[in-house]
Parts: C-alpha cells; structure tokens; sequence
C-alpha cells in the first residue's frame, strides 16, 4: 500500500507569533518550527498501516527551504521517503491554494492513501483535508479515532460529539486523523541516523505542473487586511471579602454581561 502522510512545519505555540509587516503573512523565520502536532499522529497511523499490510510511507510537505528540518522528523519516525513541494511562487498560498498545489503534487507522486492531522496549530482552518480529496476526486474520511484497512476497503470511526460515526469507502481515499486515535512514537537514534539517508525530493511548481497563477498572495481567496499587536494586559480586580465577597463578584460578573 502507497501511503502519503502530508505533513506541515508550524511555528513553536510556546513562542510568540507575529505577521510580517510588508505582506501581513505569517512570519516564519521569527520563531522556531515545529512538527504539526496533529501532523505526528498521522505519521504514526500511517507507520502502523505500513507495518499491519506492509508498502511504503511518503511525506510530503509544502514550505520554505526551513521545513526540510519537519520532514527529517518523520523520517526519523520511521517513514520511507519525501518530497518537499517548495518554490517562492507559493508564498502566502491560502488554504485553497495550498490544497491545488498539493493535490498536483499527489498526483506526480501516486497514492493509495493519503493521511492528514485534521488541522494545523497556525491556521487552525480544518479544510485542507476535506478540499484536498474534492480535487482527486477521492472519498474523504475526516476526524477518525480508529482506522482499519481491509483489502481496496477502508473504514474509520468518526469522531462526534455524541461518540462516533462507522464511516466506510474504498482506496484510493483521503483521511484525517485526531490525537486519540493512537501515541506517535519517539525517533529513536538509530532513526535519527537513518533519516539522514532517506530520499528526500524538492518539487518546484514547474515539476507539480502547478499553474503560477493560481498559487501565492496574489491568488489568495483570503486575505489580513490590517493588523495590530494585542494591548497589554489589564491590571485585574482584586475583590476582598468582608461578609459580602459573594456579591460583589456576582456585581461584577453583571456588569461584565457574563451573568
């Protein structure tokens, strides 16, 4: 089985983000990059696939010369090879953008499965995966706790509010996972030292046959008109209680409209 694990570098949450002033993009290279974490567990499920009927686990990730340091991870994880789509002309690609440039790029590569977290920690949109499969024409199996693949049959459990949902489709399929769905692994060193080996493919648009036009800032459905940073936070409250502390937070509760 081909699986392909699309994987994102996202900034460090524990670090401050800022936007760059010149085009109010995210900026990348103030803070330091990380895995997406929901992006590990993906990895993970697709390692475990890999190890239960056997194949060939690809990341692929989209990003600056910087995320080369996200797919090492995942090679260290375990996985089997990369392909790095990464070109200026794809600075500043919205989620749109973003899911036409990696479904050219999934159709170079082939796939019997693609598995994706069900969302970044910087965008936080949640479409991506849904989008992706509506461009290769493939069924889409979101927010799944529990996969299992049986043959050209795969079914998933759904995460809902009320439990789950037993959704069920057939290969090739797109699907994205939530953390309770398993533990991903530590890279052990011998991991580590295999990665630097590993295949790892850069693609520019021109390779993806990936129109210029319809990637970028420029071809963004979405866009930060204006910005500012967030004012200091405001000394609080102090509220002593003297016999009648009760209601003098439930005034203030009032008039804050929170009661």
């Amino acid at each position: 089985m081909n699986i392909v694990v699309c994987v994102k570098q996202v900034p460090d949450t524990a670090t401050e983000r800022k936007l760059r002033s010149d085009d109010k993009t995210l900026d990348r290279d103030a803070v330091d990059g990380v895995v997406n974490e929901l992006d590990e567990y993906a990895v993970e499920e697709a390692l475990k696939l890999k190890e239960a009927h056997g194949g060939e686990v690809t990341v692929l990730t989209m990003g600056p010369g910087k995320a080369t340091e996200t797919i090492r991870k995942a090679l260290a994880m375990g996985a089997d090879k990369a392909v790095h789509l990464s070109d200026d002309a794809l600075h500043g690609s919205d989620a749109l953008s973003t899911s036409y440039a990696m479904a050219q790029a999934l159709k170079k590569i082939g796939f019997d499965l693609v598995i994706l977290g069900s969302e970044s920690t910087d965008a936080r949109t949640g479409v991506l995966p849904a989008m992706l499969a509506e461009r290769l024409g493939a069924p889409q199996l979101t927010l799944a706790r529990k996969v299992d693949v049986n043959g050209s049959s795969i079914t998933i459990e759904r995460l809902t509010d009320y439990g789950y949902d037993r959704v069920e489709a057939t290969l090739p399929a797109v699907v994205s996972v939530v953390e309770k769905i398993n533990e991903p692994r530590y890279p052990s060193f011998k991991g580590i030292m295999a990665a630097k080996k590993k295949p790892v493919e850069t693609l520019g648009i021109a390779d993806a046959e990936i129109a210029a036009d319809q990637v970028g800032l420029g071809a963004a459905w979405s866009e930060v008109v204006e910005f500012a940073p967030a004012p200091p936070r405001a000394v609080g409250t102090i509220v002593k209680d003297e016999g009648d502390g009760g209601a003098k937070v439930a005034e203030f509760l009032a008039s804050k409209k929170f009661i």
